[in-house]
């Protein structure tokens, strides 16, 4: 593990305002009882402050990783977080003006704001996609952290490209037929207007589809799958096939499926206008093929090899 000052500094700096702008967001959801599209005006910026912390911390550690493309890999961290900053900035601003930052297009001003959120978003994926790119390249000598890192972060792609898929025009805006004088285009919510009834702290709706859970579900998968990964190294000296890197490493592949296939089946949920919490019986199917192929995946990953024998210097440990 690299040391903190070695990650890369301009996202350790906007982590660190983040952190600050999530207890400033704490402070203006206690003394602010502004309502806007049925949540606290606050909760926005705190959500955001407080994912853009993890998210941005994650990358700069990562970026301490890379073997090949370093000064490539700082430029893409540092356009990271000056797209991200600006993004929120945006939202803050709004918060601010007391108007909504998303799909806004009620004047010109606001549709101008969300259309410069729309290009920071844009920047923001192409800096992490180049990261990713170079992160499959990087000679990580460890493969369970190499996957568990690659894993992750193309996750945390496609979690984010679901952000593209809320800024369309959704069926009942399209029918409604006057796109062009439309005070909101887009929705985080599918089948039901945003918001509605809703859950508690996450904001999601309990009435339709939320396209903010795959987006949610995939882009912290940046943090959890190499999370995973420590846990099964900090379990190691207590569990004997846990000190096989090759178990660890089949154990990291078995958790990025399973990862993958539930950020698709929380998004078709969304997309078929289904809350998270009301699944239906094809979800609901969905999920236990989900769960078993993830049981005998992990059976078969502990399940010792006929023929395979233990390190010498792990036998040693064992003993």
């Amino acid at each position: 593990m690299h040391h903190w000052r070695t990650w890369h500094r301009p996202l350790v700096l906007f982590a660190a305002a983040m952190a600050v702008m999530t207890l400033v967001s704490g402070v203006g959801l206690l003394v602010d009882d502004r309502i806007l599209v049925g949540a606290a005006i606050w909760s926005k910026p705190f959500k955001f402050a407080a994912s853009f912390t993890v998210y941005a911390l994650a990358l700069a550690w990562m970026l301490t990783l890379l073997t090949r493309g370093r000064r490539t890999g700082w430029w893409a961290g540092t356009v990271v977080a000056l797209s991200s900053l600006v993004e929120m900035a945006i939202i803050t601003v709004q918060v601010v003006r007391g108007k909504r930052s998303h799909f806004n297009h009620a004047t010109p001003l606001d549709e101008s704001l969300f259309s410069a959120m729309g290009v920071t978003v844009v920047i923001l994926w192409a800096g992490t996609l180049v990261i990713a790119i170079l992160l499959l390249r990087a000679r990580i000598e460890d493969r369970a952290s190499a996957w568990a890192i690659r894993s992750g972060v193309f996750l945390a792609l496609a979690g984010a490209g679901i952000g593209f898929v809320m800024t369309q025009p959704t069926k009942e805006q399209r029918a409604a037929g006057n796109l062009d004088t439309a005070d909101v285009i887009g929705a985080h919510a599918v089948g039901v207007p945003d918001g509605g009834p809703s859950m508690p702290l996450t904001g999601w709706s309990t009435t339709g589809g939320d396209l903010r859970i795959p987006h949610f579900v995939g882009m912290h998968a940046l943090q959890l799958l190499p999370l995973f990964l420590l846990v099964l190294v900090t379990l190691a000296p207590r569990f004997a096939r846990l000190r096989d890197p090759r178990v660890r490493l089949r154990l990291v592949l078995v958790a990025s499926g399973a990862y993958a296939a539930v950020t698709a089946l929380v998004t078709w949920q969304a997309l078929r206008g289904q809350p998270l919490i009301h699944p239906d019986g094809a979800t609901l199917a969905a999920a236990a093929l989900v769960l078993a192929a993830t049981a005998a995946g992990t059976y078969g990953a502990l399940r010792p090899r006929s023929g395979t024998h233990m390190p010498s210097a792990e036998k040693a440990v064992a003993s």
